[in-house]
């Protein structure tokens, strides 16, 4: 009986973490979301008004796409002026 126990816990809290895998699956990847602008403005709408129903997952994806749209690539490379301004 002792031995049954930490069996039987493992077994149930394996069977929890599978119900998740295919609903992340089902989730945009960042590339796609900032790709396609029309669905990332929707989606980003939703994340505001309801993130518990979308999802962490999705919603963080969103605001990353967001951001890469946003920023770029981040490899923008820092050019100074010819002269110092003047001050």
């Amino acid at each position: 009986m002792r031995n049954s126990i930490p069996f039987l816990l493992a077994v149930a809290l394996t069977a929890c973490g599978q119900s998740e895998t295919p609903k992340q699956a089902e989730v945009p990847t960042v590339e796609e979301l900032a790709a396609d602008p029309a669905l990332l403005k929707e989606l980003r709408q939703q994340c505001k008004t309801d993130r518990a129903r979308l999802g962490d997952v999705l919603c963080n994806r969103v605001a990353e796409a967001t951001r890469k749209r946003f920023y770029g690539d981040g490899n923008t490379p820092y050019t100074p002026p010819k002269e110092p301004p003047k001050f």
